[in-house]
């Protein structure tokens, strides 16, 4: 085992669940999986959520969380099997020998603490270097990682700095104390493309310098094709698929591999706008209460029946703040919001009972924007009682419509959302925004927090139900992938203004503004070398300037 750092034989890992009303019963998450990684090669773990991509990363650390236990088979790191370890001894593994990249990096810092501290808390605390030692390190890989002021940022606390350079900051603290492996667990999921291509490049070059062995955990495979030599494809904790990053990409051997390949293969024809548009917005400039400076400038869009108009941008470029201001959440400091032929109150309160039941909103995330406590059938009832009325037997054959509607069965009408997948909890967000009937439907940033197959599925059903019921939507987001899937019209926004805006022919063809040729060149692409080409073109640009 000596030419292997890590050698997984037969994993199998489990689990007790609890469902209401049930028995607890023994699950199986990861069924038997094997694989090997040798020193300085970087192996990605691919596939959808559940697929145990997490559980099988951190097993490399002996660790199984939230209950999670590892029930069978061998995990070698530097030649023993550490899950025969004692606790002494994998507490010596952990930090040291294998270090963990989180996918936040804000939930995983402590606040109350200054970045240096932490990053090089591990290395002190594990007798690895001397405070100043560790700092020194510390100090070569913040600059090693491209962030600003490497000499002082570790002064810092973590809500001082972006998400992009906290995520580097992780990065740094996983490195700092010279590991063999660290784990990468989705560490550029939750950024955007401009920010993501920065954090990657310096993801790579920081393994490529340190010639330490990586796991690379992720659910988009052009991301892991940049980082990655070897890839495995996970599908309900088993393998799938193995082979190197050409292989994987350019002669895929099984149907689920294939379909990952080849997601967001939307054919969307772009349709032209009608005469009279539903939504105009009208030199919104809006800011936050307790602040001195506009969040939102001189905003101009319009939403035409039936069509979706994306807006796209980065986070703090404006477009939550833009929905905020839409549905009256945030009364803007000068403009005004036209729709469906009335001018709308700036203010929520002020809006009719029409206004509220003709413009829906969708969120990111359908865990929270649902009550755990309520049925599948009273989430989706519940719009139709208070816009329509509807009670007994004739809500509920309204909520088994709206079910089939968004391809789910009334088999679900009894369900509560912890028994819902996160493709199955959206789908049920998007029947109760339709049960009211609305012209109108905010999506903001829907697909963001969903595999790349289930987000398909989803964008897919969304377009379908535009077809059916005319409905017309403002899709918030930051995916040009799922962009170009849906839109007939964008907005690019770019600190609180609106920077290029037409019809999707218009804007996605050049010549371009820097910042929509910024992020278009910074959606990742299913090919190889993708990354160090974009880099290589973006250093060109600059010194030409």
């Amino acid at each position: 085992m000596s030419d292997q750092l890590l050698k997984v034989r037969d994993l199998k890992i489990g689990a007790t669940v609890y469902p209401p009303g049930e028995k607890p019963h023994d699950i199986q998450i990861v069924h038997g999986v094997s694989f090997d990684l040798a020193p300085g090669k970087v192996l990605g773990l691919i596939g959808e959520s559940g697929a145990g991509k997490s559980t099988i990363g951190l097993s490399a650390m002996a660790y199984g969380r939230g209950g999670v236990e590892i029930t069978g088979g061998e995990v070698w790191v530097n030649g023993r099997d550490i899950l025969q370890e004692s606790v002494k001894g994998l507490r010596a593994l952990r930090g040291t020998e294998v270090t963990y990249v989180s996918q936040s990096a804000a939930a995983s810092f402590n606040p109350a603490k200054k970045i240096m501290d932490q990053v090089t808390e591990a290395s002190v605390s594990q007798g690895k270097f001397s405070r100043a030692d560790a700092e020194a390190k510390a100090v070569e890989l913040f600059a090693k990682l491209g962030l600003p002021d490497p000499e002082n940022i570790g002064s810092r606390y973590p809500h001082q700095v972006s998400g992009g350079q906290l995520q580097r900051c992780m990065t740094a603290l996983a490195l700092c104390p010279e590991p063999d492996l660290v784990v990468f667990d989705e560490p550029t999921t939750a950024l955007d493309v401009t920010t993501q291509i920065d954090v990657l490049m310096a993801i790579k070059e920081a393994i490529r310098d340190t010639g330490v062995a990586a796991l690379y955990i992720t659910h988009d495979l052009a991301v892991v094709a940049q980082v990655s030599d070897d890839i495995m494809v996970l599908k309900m904790g088993e393998m799938v698929e193995y082979g190197s990053v050409d292989q994987i990409i350019n002669a895929p051997q099984e149907d689920y591999t294939k379909a990952l390949v080849s997601v967001r293969s939307i054919d969307h024809e772009e349709k032209t706008p009608t005469d009279n548009p539903m939504l105009k917005v009208e030199n919104i400039t809006a800011r936050y209460k307790g602040t001195n400076f506009d969040v939102l400038n001189d905003v101009n869009v319009e939403l035409h029946p039936g069509q979706t108009l994306a807006i796209v941008g980065e986070s703090g470029s404006g477009k939550s703040t833009l929905a905020r201001v839409i549905t009256g959440l945030l009364p803007p400091r000068d403009g005004r919001i036209e729709f469906s032929d009335r001018t709308l109150s700036p203010d929520l309160a002020g809006r009719t009972r029409d206004d509220l039941r003709e413009l829906q909103m969708i969120y990111q995330m359908a865990d929270v924007a649902m009550n755990p406590r309520q049925t599948v059938g009273t989430i989706i009832g519940r719009p139709l009682e208070f816009y329509f009325g509807l009670r007994g037997e004739e809500k509920r054959k309204r909520i088994k419509e709206l079910l089939d509607e968004i391809e789910m069965g009334d088999g679900f009408i009894d369900r509560y959302p912890a028994e819902l997948s996160g493709g199955q909890k959206q789908r049920v967000c998007i029947a109760r925004a339709l049960a009211a009937q609305p012209k109108l439907i905010i999506c903001d940033e829907v697909t963001s927090a969903l595999d790349p197959l289930v987000a398909d599925g989803i964008l897919k059903l969304l377009l379908d139900l535009q077809k059916v019921e005319n409905v017309a939507y403002l899709f918030i987001t930051h995916d040009l992938a799922t962009v170009r899937a849906i839109a007939d019209s964008i907005a690019v926004m770019y600190q609180g203004r609106v920077v290029r805006y037409g019809s999707k022919s218009e804007v996605l063809s050049p010549p371009f503004d820097d910042y929509t040729d910024l992020l278009l060149s910074s959606v990742p692409e299913m090919k190889l070398g993708w990354l160090e080409e974009v880099i290589a073109n973006r250093k060109m640009e600059s010194a030409g300037n």
